[in-house]
């Protein structure tokens, strides 16, 4: 499947290259650059999120590759139609994907967590162990009379 998504978006930036539906010259038209990223990267990243599981959207490791093909298609795209990128319409783009694919990733794993015992123990013993220690020789120190008048 993968094979087959490059194609079919090579395909389609040829043929956007090919078709002289704009001058370079012209500089970017924004609406027909919104309409581009929706027609051949939003299309190609719903089939592959479509043909990966649900469990695995938030996974990042298992979703890499196809958000990575998602921003180099809008990049391309951007590049061929002679539009900066990033560009807001670039950001309401993938703010977009974010909320219609990713809203609910926060609370399904991504949460940040308390780090392994191993490692939180010494950062708790160390600092009590030391008042402890101070909090004695304070008192033995203290007891001793020695040279006071």
């Amino acid at each position: 499947m993968a094979l087959e998504s490059v194609s079919l978006l090579k395909v389609g930036l040829v043929l956007l290259m090919t078709a002289q539906v704009l001058p370079s010259a012209s500089g970017c038209n924004t609406g027909f650059y919104e309409r581009m990223i929706n027609h051949f990267c939003l299309a190609q990243f719903k089939l592959d999120m479509g043909g990966l599981d649900y469990d695995l959207w938030c996974s990042w490791p298992d979703t890499t590759d196809i958000y990575e093909g998602l921003t180099n298609c809008t990049y391309q795209v951007a590049l061929r139609m002679d539009c900066f990128w990033p560009n807001q319409i670039v950001d309401r783009f993938f703010m977009h994907v974010h909320r219609v694919y990713f809203y609910d990733c926060a609370s399904t794993g991504r949460l940040l967590h308390d780090p392994p015992i191993g490692i939180l123990a010494p950062f708790i013993a160390v600092p009590v162990l030391i008042t402890l220690l101070m909090t004695a020789l304070v008192v033995w120190r203290s007891k001793r009379t020695e040279g006071v008048l």
